[in-house]
């Protein structure tokens, strides 16, 4: 199959034909099933790289590849970011607590569509302000997909975003975005999480991509530790991430990652 084929806009990001969503929903539903399998393991005393294993594990057995291993060097089937962590947590030794929170993120490639995906777990009992933080978070994302229609653009998104999150007097990470995707991994856009209403590329229908918004109790500043993947919170504040991959249709948007058990949000309890 070609993997340039569908225009490109002025800004770079292509076009995809209907029968394209269809490899999309596939590889989208494999990754949120994944994720929804992952959840019983999530608990006080388990490693990350329990976790890890399990997905690996379970992206080969459903026919799938992994689309992070091996990129940029990256070794595992997930990103594990566990309390601080704001993203690309490297899954390992690291044993969950009683109260953490983190965020699982899966890529797989299926029949060469990328389904992106990433949402909280709760390891034991969840504190009142990480119960809030995750809720904003989950809520934020949803107004940012809520945005996703023709003719609307990727500041409204952006900007739904922002003003949702800063009227919890929470912050939105500004250092890392989402992007474009289908045959490849990263692709234009870059999606931001914040900005104004109004700018940026106009939506078009057949535009697939992220939004995956970051969200911090405390300030927005974040920092890339020594192994030059980590990222956390420079003030050492609770960060939560929610992510869906959508695509646009003629009237508004399809989500190609909902949780096939309805447990996108929360995933315990």
């Amino acid at each position: 199959m070609d993997d340039n084929r569908g225009r490109l806009t002025k800004d770079g990001i292509r076009i995809h034909d209907a029968a394209d969503f269809e490899g999309m929903q596939a590889a989208g539903h494999l990754a949120a099933r994944i994720l929804d399998e992952v959840a019983p393991l999530v608990e006080p005393g388990v490693t990350t790289a329990v976790l890890d294993d399990f997905i690996r594990n379970r992206v080969g057995e459903l026919g799938a590849t992994s689309a992070t291993i091996g990129y940029r060097g990256y070794q595992h089937a997930s990103c594990i970011s566990v309390n601080h962590v704001v993203c690309h947590g490297i899954p390992g030794a690291k044993v969950l607590r009683d109260g953490d929170i983190l965020n699982i993120d899966v890529t797989v490639i299926l029949d060469g569509w990328f389904g992106d995906t990433s949402r909280m777990y709760v390891a034991g009992n969840l504190s009142r302000k990480a119960e809030r933080l995750i809720q904003v978070t989950h809520d934020a994302l949803m107004r940012g997909i809520e945005m996703v229609r023709p003719g609307n653009t990727f500041g409204d998104i952006g900007h739904a975003i922002q003003q949702f999150v800063e009227g919890h007097r929470m912050s939105v990470v500004r250092d890392f975005c989402g992007h474009g995707l289908g045959r490849v991994f990263h692709a234009p856009p870059n999606v931001l999480h914040y900005g104004r209403a109004g700018s940026g590329p106009v939506l078009e229908e057949g535009m697939f991509f992220t939004i995956e918004p970051m969200v911090n109790l405390g300030r927005p500043e974040t920092k890339v530790l020594a192994d030059d993947w980590t990222a956390v919170t420079r003030d050492k504040s609770l960060s939560a991430q929610f992510e869906h991959s959508v695509g646009v249709t003629a009237d508004g948007c399809e989500i190609f990652t909902p949780s096939p058990a309805g447990r996108f949000h929360p995933t315990w309890g």
